[in-house]
């Protein structure tokens, strides 16, 4: 049976499988330090497995995910000034010398709901985590939507009303966008506790779920997705669902109907999954 190898790179934390689909992962979570010392231990933990035939990487971003570029696998103008310009795919495929599949977590993670969860059959959706960070992964026509880069929609800017809502946001690079606003980081920064500790009721809630359907609005027309799923560590707080389904269909107001807004049917397991997936891709003899 064929072995493949999956890491999905976190902000905060990696996750590295051996599995072939969601039955069958033999997964461990690693803290996201330095590129060394991260991917010191990534391999040591290939490398107490059988040999794989390829490994799949989902990761933050921004990367360079086309294999035409001399960049290609590089992790490129993050925030995370350690792993600036870093040749994460050239660093495992020299470590473990196995054929590797890159993109970014997000788009691996749609990958993976398409082939196990909740957006199989569907040609069109997009998957939108909130969490450390805000991305988008997007499939359009059955394949995953790139570009000369990478979707990046958690950077799209959205109403920012000052008056109303004074908080500036913490992007590093746009201040408040999307991102700036709704990302866990934003949260803490702006009511001073992390966003997991906060009670249901705390007015942090209505706040994200009014930015979130902002952005939701905008992807909604200009993508027109069948589908959107909300997977991260923010939409952990199913509190955030409902006011936020509302208010899309306020803001389209009738004139295109609003998608189903959904969690995860693979839940945690979705990006390390969809970089499963990723490395068994590039095993498939090409079609045609």
């Amino acid at each position: 049976m064929t072995r493949l190898g999956g890491i999905e790179a976190g902000g905060t934390k990696f996750v590295c499988a051996v599995g072939t689909h969601p039955g069958d992962l033999d997964a461990v979570e690693l803290p996201t330090t330095t590129p060394h010392e991260t991917i010191q231990r990534v391999v040591a933990f290939f490398q107490s497995r059988p040999p794989l035939e390829a490994i799949g990487i989902g990761s933050f971003g921004p990367i360079d995910p086309n294999p035409k570029s001399p960049t290609f696998g590089f992790v490129t103008s993050t925030p995370k000034l350690d792993w600036r310009n870093f040749d994460f795919a050239g660093a495992i495929r020299e470590a473990l010398h196995v054929p590797v599949a890159f993109d970014t977590d997000v788009n691996a993670a749609a990958l993976a709901e398409h082939k196990w969860g909740a957006a199989q059959g569907l040609d069109a959706f997009l998957y939108v985590t909130v969490g450390t960070g805000v991305g988008g992964g997007a499939m359009a026509n059955g394949g995953l939507l790139h570009g000369k880069m990478h979707p990046e929609m958690g950077h799209i800017r959205v109403p920012h009303d000052l008056q109303l809502d004074p908080f500036p946001g913490n992007c590093p690079y746009h201040g408040d966008c999307l991102e700036g606003l709704v990302s866990a980081p934003a949260i803490e920064a702006r009511w001073g506790e992390p966003a997991h500790s906060l009670r249901a009721s705390h007015p942090a809630w209505p706040l994200v779920a009014h930015y979130l359907a902002l952005g939701l609005a905008n992807w909604i027309c200009t993508l027109s997705p069948e589908k959107i799923i909300l997977g991260g560590g923010v939409m952990q707080r199913q509190e955030l669902f409902a006011p936020m389904r509302l208010e899309v269909a306020k803001l389209l107001n009738g004139y295109v109907t609003a998608p189903d807004i959904v969690p995860p049917q693979l839940g945690a397991r979705a990006g390390v999954l969809g970089a499963i997936a990723l490395a068994e891709a590039i095993l498939a003899p090409p079609s045609g």
